[in-house]
């Protein structure tokens, strides 16, 4: 039965992978290409990450209530109710796309007050004013998304988010470079690929969710499912804000410790960037994994199956376990290669490779946190996990990470050995978590049927 449940888990997955990992390479695109024009240029656009990642990963978590709330009236056969999830869910999260920007926009005198390089903080002004801007479409592009992916129909934000790829490159190649008559913009060049990417991506997947025979009916039927009502928002914003909360603490942990090691110097700020380039890239199959898992989660949940939820569960957590082990493998092997690939500065390279190591020992507890929490959250339960992975990160994890880089001498080493704790610690509270409960509910359910 496990083998049977991780094998449809899998399969509903796979088109959610290959589209983070298709917004993750746009990401490392980036990162290469500004690599190419100087290390200094990619430590601002390390800092820039850093600073926008926790409003931006708040952004994407506040989606994920689209897709609960979705999922679990697909469960029931509810159609209206989809309909009704849908639009107010989009709404919410315009809303919150424009505060992030705005919050962004404002927030860039922020940047020479953070203990980094004078000319790195320069050189990361315009570029974040431009990254900020493209928030609002990737988050509605997101919300669309989660929709889809709420109905299990996950290939059609897959397949835009790979037709992605080319647009962002040769808009990269254009403007970073010059290429062509173009300007050439460097840092700011990358700003503006991404800007202009984003943006039609969204727009792709308005027309296909307006158009199409399969997502249509739920846009056609509005009349009184299409208004905007307090108790709708109430219960999507219960998922949703717990949901930013916990991935954001988790994005936040790795923003806060960029900008720590900032303060380091410039080498390190890069060779941090690389790594967790690499890290963020194997991360992504665990949340695509964790999304599936919890999408099926949510639909067994909708009909109060919890011998279902059991079994999707474990099987889920045994599928997280054996990713883990291979990346561990190919970070280990390939610690010495991949940095090449963004840099071709030699101090930075070592650095780097060194924090690949690092990275290679977290991916297991990396993999099973992030699948326990969206299991939990396929149950709506979100407001213990908040607890417990603040917990991990930021009264453990961070604190530990502080002190082994400075107090110990660690430096960027420290700082990785932070997250590992960290990311062990939350991976068996979650998951443990999910255990006990699906567990306990799945007795009761037998001795109410017997």
């Amino acid at each position: 039965m496990l083998r049977e449940e991780a094998r449809k888990t899998v399969k509903l997955s796979l088109p959610i992978i290959f589209g983070e990992l298709a917004q993750m390479a746009l990401h490392i695109i980036d990162t290469a290409m500004v690599g190419a024009v100087g290390y200094k240029q990619l430590a601002a656009a390390s800092l820039v990450m850093s600073v926008m990642n926790i409003p931006f990963v708040i952004g994407i978590g506040i989606t994920i209530a689209v897709s609960q709330m979705v999922s679990m009236a697909h469960g029931r056969r509810d159609g209206l109710q989809v309909s009704h999830y849908l639009y107010n869910g989009f709404w919410i999260c315009a809303v919150t796309a424009l505060l992030i920007a705005g919050g962004l926009e404002l927030a860039k005198p922020v940047l020479f007050h953070l203990g980094q390089d004078p000319e790195v903080a320069s050189l990361a002004v315009p570029f974040l004013q431009l990254m900020g801007w493209s928030v609002i479409p990737m988050i509605l592009f997101m919300a669309l998304k989660q929709f889809t992916d709420g109905l299990e129909f996950t290939r059609t934000a897959m397949l835009l988010s790979v037709l992605a790829l080319p647009v962002n490159v040769f808009a990269n190649w254009l403007l970073i470079f010059g290429n062509f008559g173009a300007p050439r913009l460097g840092l700011v060049g990358a700003g503006w690929g991404t800007l202009i990417t984003r943006t039609l991506i969204f727009l792709a997947m308005l027309l296909v969710v307006c158009t199409h025979k399969t997502f249509r009916k739920y846009v056609a039927v509005r009349g009184s499912q299409w208004k905007i009502r307090m108790e709708t928002l109430k219960e999507l914003l219960r998922i949703g804000v717990p949901s930013s909360l916990q991935i954001g603490m988790e994005a936040g942990a790795f923003a806060v410790s960029g900008i720590i090691i900032g303060t380091i110097d410039p080498v390190s700020q890069a060779a941090h960037q690389i790594a967790l380039s690499c890290a963020s890239f194997t991360f992504m199959v665990s949340m695509g994994l964790a999304q599936g898992g919890s999408i099926r989660t949510s639909n067994a949940y909708g009909r109060s199956n919890w011998v279902h939820i059991n079994a999707i569960g474990k099987s889920t957590l045994l599928v997280a376990l054996g990713y883990g082990v291979f990346c561990a493998l190919v970070f280990i092997l390939s610690r010495n290669i991949l940095p090449t690939f963004f840099n071709d500065d030699a101090p930075v390279i070592r650095t780097a490779a060194t924090l690949l190591l690092f990275a290679a020992i977290f991916q297991i507890s990396d993999s099973t946190q992030a699948i326990g929490a969206g299991l939990l959250r396929g149950i709506k339960d979100v407001k213990t996990p908040t607890v417990l992975i603040a917990i991990a990160y930021w009264v453990v994890g961070i604190p530990a990470g502080y002190l082994l880089a400075f107090t110990f001498g660690m430096g960027a080493s420290g700082i990785w050995l932070g997250f590992i704790i960290g990311l062990t610690l939350s991976s068996v509270f979650l998951s443990a978590r999910f255990l006990r409960m699906a567990g306990r509910h799945r007795h009761v359910a037998a001795a109410t049927l017997a």
